[in-house]
């Protein structure tokens, strides 16, 4: 039965798997262009794969309470948000204060809040997407007092940082929640996308981010990348509006999806949209590589101008970031755990406000620190 349900996911969402029987045109498209039936099966493979949330097996006792401080990027982002929340209900797990500080959005605000936390000379520091290489000096102030830090998305990629003295930094594989997110569009799509990228190049994974989209794009024949916008994250709600309007304007029916490295971008969007007269159901289909937040999903709920998220376990994240602390207060090596992120549409949308999946972790992070 669940894999039927997922086959009729398949054509609900247009995905053009031959196998579904969703359309003879898809079906051709996939044979005039091998990425577009590529696209196709990597996306039903995504939706069906039952993939091991459970976090590390083993790992040290926890280590006797102290004060960590958890420095947001900006708290205003869902994704960060719900990184803290799931940190700080580990952080009563394992008998520790966390504190949180918001670095309100800005790079300056951020080196303001993460001076700060070094200052009050804390057990261990998290650093929430606060990018470790642009603040790797004041990194090395918190390793000559033998402050631990640890990040969620604090680099490209997820593992320790050689060069920032960044313990170890929780994230999903990046290319795997990109490459999710673009074999969506061109699924969706049967290959003929007209698509609008939208970053925050100021932060290395935002640059890295839409260089890969644009890659995956350009290798899709009938694909087309029709322009990149380059906006600040923490300015989505204001900017977004007009930035939306202008696109509309300019591109008309050429612009069928927006493919953003965040759905805050999609949140600034709706205005515009709405304005324009566009249903939620209408293009342009939005699709937000990161990070899978509660706005994800109620627009997805509510077909309310958005397509579909490629959604990280939020909640485990922070929980996994705790351990990361204990590992490296107990002198013992990075757990190397990675979770896998998950492409989410409207027709597996999850019933919590973020995706969390249900296979144990917390149970097995309790027996691995003996609480």
């Amino acid at each position: 039965m669940a894999t039927a349900r997922r086959l009729l996911i398949g054509c609900a969402l247009g995905l053009a798997v031959a196998a579904t029987g969703c359309g003879d045109g898809d079906e051709r498209a996939a044979r005039a262009d091998p990425s577009v039936r590529e696209a196709q099966v990597a996306v039903q493979r995504t939706v069906l794969r039952g993939e091991d949330y459970a976090g590390p097996r083993d790992g040290p006792r926890a280590q006797e309470g102290g004060l960590v401080i958890f420095v947001a990027g900006d708290l205003n982002n869902g994704g960060i948000a719900g990184a803290a929340r799931g940190a700080q209900e580990a952080a009563a797990a394992i008998g520790w204060q966390l504190d949180v500080l918001d670095g309100e959005g800005s790079i300056a605000g951020q080196q303001r809040a993460l001076r700060a936390a070094v200052r009050r000379d804390p057990a261990g520091i998290i650093l929430g997407s606060i990018d470790a290489t642009e603040q790797r000096h004041v990194l090395l102030q918190a390793r000559a007092r033998r402050i631990p830090v640890v990040g969620w998305h604090a680099g490209t990629h997820p593992g320790p940082g050689r060069h920032t003295g960044l313990f170890f930094n929780v994230s999903t594989e990046v290319d795997e929640v990109v490459r999710q997110a673009t074999r969506f569009v061109i699924a969706h799509s049967a290959g003929n996308a007209g698509v609008v990228i939208v970053t925050d190049r100021r932060y290395p994974i935002g640059a890295h981010k839409a260089d890969l989209m644009a890659e995956q794009l350009r290798a899709c024949r009938g694909c087309r990348v029709l322009e990149e916008v380059d906006s600040p994250i923490d300015l989505a709600q204001q900017r977004m509006p007009a930035i939306m309007s202008s696109l509309l304007h300019r591109f008309g029916d050429r612009l069928g999806y927006l493919l953003t490295i965040n759905g805050a971008y999609v949140g600034g969007a709706r205005a515009a949209l709405v304005d324009a007269g566009r249903r939620g159901g209408d293009p342009p289909y939005a699709v937000s590589a990161g990070d899978g937040d509660a706005s994800d999903f109620e627009r997805l709920q509510a077909q309310d101008h958005q397509t579909a998220t490629v959604a990280e376990p939020l909640n485990l994240h922070g929980w996994q970031l705790i351990d990361e602390l204990n590992r490296a207060r107990a002198g013992a090596p990075p757990s190397g755990y990675i979770a896998p992120p998950r492409l989410i549409t409207r027709a597996d949308v999850p019933d919590g406000a973020v995706f969390d999946p249900d296979s144990g972790y917390r149970d097995r992070y309790r027996r691995i620190w003996s609480r």
